[in-house]
């Protein structure tokens, strides 16, 4: 592992800044003068939110020696990585190469070991190298490979169907399967434009949102995206969405800030407010993660929800739980929904539905949402080629048999307050802000003074996540996000086969290296943090 001056070489001074953004909590993406006339009406509402960039996982490497099958340089010849800076991997730089999963654990081409610290990406829920999901592929690849649902079923998927229904919460009854979750988004948001269009009520067509909230990247989806930066580039979006603030307690506006429940009621509030300055005739759904992910793990205070589902039955808007990440015992439920005691009318999810062994997604819609399409000749004209497909169904059936003989949900709501508490050590780190979360999913904020909650400005987020924060933990075993979309933060979402043993493992990592962190970006000498109280006990990495 690395030695204790290991960090000395990284340069922290040489990552690229990036821009900076103002982004309103409540704003039109509709554009225009009128959106722009409409924000600047509630601007006792407004709250200027840092925004950050879009999250990358640039993470270069510098070897001296060359493997033999060489995959970086192949890579960067032909494979097009997600939301990376392909030019931070010329000049000598390499790709980070991961070739086997075993457990919770992942190794690169060179057999150094991590602690996989988000599940790849909020998605391997049951771990690496699950014997019995790679079979089940293997029996249904052999009796049906693959085949559409376009107008045909097959068992499989009804199955998974039916087995869904059966977890999800009131009347979600009726499930219509995509690839990804992003992709169960936009068939939500085409989804209920159709209803509303067939039931009469065609003026309902705009979507409020969260700020800094992600939803996905396709067209539909990243319009009610609430990060300006991931947007930019693609616009114009899709008009009519808006944004409220999201729950970020930590971030209160200072007059919100001594009761979490009354925090709470206020950014519901401000839900019920836009509904009523647009017009509830021209609203047709709220969307909301039941943990909000992007910014860094945002829990909905206790009524939160139940306050939103009352403002939306009272004004017939459309409900949906993006439960992308928080479904699949990420909070120790099949659904979050059912955690925080609240009946959507639409679920969409994905990721941890199949535990990443093959892209599956869902969207799960409400007996009034199908009622228009039960009878008659009208459809849904809407569909994915590998939604619902066979192999896929198949990992799915078997993740799920898997969740009840382990008792996965169990599990997590167990560990819980101990993986809590772990992490909680982590306070006497002068550059550790907040921790929040739930289940086994939590994120850690870092400021610049934590008596103020200053926080770094986007430059010295860049220097710390990009150029220290991502690199440092990756050199030390640990596989994490280090994100910027709001105030930086650290994000973990381990796979839920983690023990007591895994946590410690993430604690000691992340504190010697936030140590490090405080030395270099709050000009905390490391006499200093030696000396005081900051370290209870030297790691062992």
């Amino acid at each position: 592992m690395s030695s204790p001056d290991a960090f000395e070489h990284l340069d922290t001074a040489g990552a690229v800044a990036s821009g900076a953004h103002i982004a309103p909590v409540m704003t039109s993406s509709g554009g225009g003068e009128d959106g722009d006339s409409r924000a600047r009406a509630q601007s006792s509402a407004l709250v200027v939110a840092k925004t950050a960039t879009t999250s990358t996982f640039d993470n270069v490497r510098f070897y001296t020696e060359v493997q033999e099958d060489n995959w970086s340089e192949r890579a960067k010849k032909h494979l097009w990585m997600h939301f990376s800076r392909m030019g931070a991997y010329e000049n000598g730089g390499s790709i980070p190469i991961i070739t086997k999963g075993e457990g919770v654990y992942i190794f690169d081409d060179r057999g150094k070991k991590y602690i996989d610290g988000i599940a790849g990406l909020f998605t391997s829920q049951l771990g690496h190298g699950r014997q019995e999901l790679a079979d089940a592929y293997d029996r249904q690849a052999m009796t049906l490979g693959y085949f559409p649902i376009w107008s045909y079923a097959h068992p499989r998927a009804i199955e998974l169907a039916e087995r869904l229904a059966s977890l999800a919460p009131g009347d979600l009854n009726h499930v219509f399967f995509t690839s990804s979750g992003g992709e169960a988004v936009e068939t939500a948001i085409k989804l209920i434009k159709q209803y509303f269009k067939i039931t009469g009520q065609g003026t309902r067509h705009k979507v409020i949102s969260r700020a800094v909230a992600y939803h996905g990247t396709t067209q539909g989806a990243l319009s009610i995206t609430g990060i300006p930066a991931a947007k930019v580039m693609f616009e114009p979006l899709i008009t009519g969405h808006f944004k409220v603030p999201n729950t970020n307690f930590y971030r209160a506006p200072p007059n919100h800030r001594q009761d979490v429940i009354e925090f709470g009621m206020w950014c519901a509030n401000r839900i019920e407010e836009m509904i009523l300055f647009e017009g509830p005739e021209s609203v047709a759904a709220v969307f909301v993660e039941p943990l909000q992910n992007s910014g860094g793990c945002f829990p909905p205070p206790a009524g939160y929800l139940q306050r939103v589902r009352d403002i939306c039955t009272q004004y017939g808007v459309i409900m949906v739980c993006d439960e992308t990440i928080t479904a699949f015992g990420r909070l120790g439920e099949y659904f979050a929904s059912t955690r925080y005691g609240v009946v959507p009318d639409i679920i969409t999810c994905g990721k941890g539905m199949t535990s990443g062994y093959f892209p599956m997604g869902a969207m799960i819609a409400n007996e009034k949402l199908y009622e228009p399409f039960r009878y008659g000749t009208t459809s849904f004209l809407h569909g994915f080629t590998f939604g619902g497909h066979p192999a896929g169904a198949a990992i799915a059936l078997a993740n799920l048999d898997i969740f009840e003989r382990e008792g996965i949900n169990e599990h997590v709501r167990s560990l819980e307050v101990p993986f809590q508490k772990t992490l909680e050590k982590l306070y006497d780190i002068p550059i550790v802000g907040d921790i929040r979360g739930a289940g086994f999913f939590w994120g850690i904020e870092m400021v610049k003074n934590r008596e103020t909650r200053e926080s770094f400005n986007s430059d010295e987020s860049e220097q710390l996540l990009r150029g220290f924060l991502s690199k440092a933990l990756f050199d030390n075993g640990l596989y994490c996000r280090a994100d910027d979309r709001g105030d930086p933060v650290i994000q973990l979402a381990p796979p839920l086969i983690c023990t007591q043993e895994h946590f410690n493992e993430i604690e000691a990592i992340l504190r010697r290296v936030l140590l490090e962190a405080s030395r270099l970006f709050q000009g905390i000498s490391r006499d200093k943090l030696k000396s005081s109280k900051t370290i209870k006990a030297k790691s062992k990495l």
